[in-house]
């Protein structure tokens, strides 16, 4: 009588690998138990061949392995123990399963914007590092000239008056409105056109800002961003010196919540836009986030492995606090199924001619081998979507003991 000897490992990719202790084999590498014959291979997508790379990490944290004689093939009970391996047993469930990738990440704020100076004369007053500046509001001042941050993609790179048309125009007209120095019915904030209700607008802006009220807004007056806060990250320039054309007054971000990643170039079509995110923060409180863009272009870290950019965008801003610049532990859905059965990974064995089983074990506490195909892969939760013949939720089935 044939003897079969199931190992449990997780998947390693290598038919090799697992014939360490298998199904008994006849000529040929051919299984000499036909209800227990290796299944052919199938060919996965490529996220499932990293998930099951990642698996082996979970089964080599257990540390274990135990084998079992079974004097069949699946579905005989057996009780005979080769060995003395404590084991103990796990549920069958039946629920969601998603697909993770775990990375390391960096929480801080998105963009990051550089405030040029086009103003002559000397600077006395400067923002402080941390200082949130809102549209509308003064950022710095020239000579004692306010220099005014405005939302718009559009550099104001010439006198701006009335009669003239542009990109530029169609920025001050959006801002203008958006600010309430003008309503809809008195201008088109999509109009490029500089006319008088345009200069009616800046003069507003102007009496508010204790400037002269000339209608014209010139390069030293106002700096279009595209943001509707500012959060100041460095100040470059200092109180009382001269203030030089062309200069960086002071760098800024967003005040949008952001984490960056780089992730390993070989996962980069596991992941895309709109995946899932759980955000473990420095105080191990969590929460939410999504992807937001994956990098196209790979570069090379330190130890010379190949990385793609990720961002990531926290769902709750204020859940991740004030900290800039800090480390992060990220958990990224790849892949979801509903109501898939799943097991522990280190329930999986290994079995000579290819393939997985896990061990059932009855309510009489007799034990069957159950061959089968793998799903996705959780790999924080250490379970493996599974698919076999009469495997059901609520089963038991043996596992390494703890």
């Amino acid at each position: 009588m044939s003897t079969t000897q199931p190992v449990h490992s997780a998947p390693s990719g290598d038919s090799e690998s697992g014939r360490t202790a298998g199904l008994a084999t006849g000529p040929a590498g051919q299984t000499t138990d036909p209800r227990l014959k290796p299944r052919r291979p199938r060919r996965r997508r490529r996220r499932r061949i990293v998930a099951a790379g990642a698996a082996v990490a979970v089964v080599g944290a257990a540390g274990v392995a135990y084998a079992v004689s079974t004097s069949g093939s699946s579905g005989e009970k057996n009780n005979n123990w080769t060995n003395n391996s404590p084991t103990s047993l796990a549920s069958v469930t039946q629920g969601r399963l998603s697909s993770r990738i775990p990375v390391s990440g960096t929480l801080g704020y998105a963009g990051s914007y550089k405030i040029i100076n086009k103003a002559s004369g000397t600077f006395t007053k400067l923002p402080k590092v941390g200082q949130t500046i809102k549209s509308g509001q003064v950022m710095y001042r020239v000579d004692g000239k306010p220099v005014i941050f405005l939302k718009g993609s559009t550099p104001v790179y010439r006198d701006l008056k009335r009669g003239l048309k542009g990109a530029d125009v169609r920025a001050l007209n959006t801002a203008l409105v958006a600010l309430g120095y003008a309503d809809r019915s008195e201008l088109n904030p999509k109009s490029n056109y500089f006319g008088w209700a345009t200069e009616d607008a800046v003069e507003e802006l102007q009496d508010d800002m204790g400037l002269e009220e000339t209608g014209e807004v010139g390069t030293d007056m106002v700096v279009f961003l595209p943001r509707d806060q500012l959060r100041v990250t460095e100040v470059n320039a200092t109180n009382g010196t001269r203030a030089g054309t062309d200069m960086t007054v002071f760098s800024a971000s967003s005040t949008d919540r952001q984490i960056s990643v780089d992730l390993e170039a070989s996962n980069q079509g596991n992941v895309k836009p709109g995946d899932k995110v759980t955000i473990t923060l420095p105080n191990l409180k969590t929460t939410q986030g999504v992807v937001t863009a994956v990098g196209a272009v790979a570069k090379k870290a330190d130890d010379g492995s190949l990385t793609v950019g990720v961002t990531i965008r926290p769902l709750d801003k204020k859940a991740t606090g004030t900290l800039d610049k800090a480390p992060v532990q990220v958990s990224i859905v790849t892949e979801t199924e509903d109501s898939v059965l799943s097991v522990p990974v280190n329930a999986l064995l290994a079995l000579a001619g290819g393939g997985y089983a896990v061990e059932v074990v009855g309510a009489n506490g007799a034990r069957t081998l159950v061959p089968v195909e793998l799903g996705i892969f959780d790999n924080e939760a250490g379970r493996v979507a599974v698919t076999g013949q009469g495997l059901t939720a609520g089963q038991k089935v043996v596992v390494p003991a703890s």
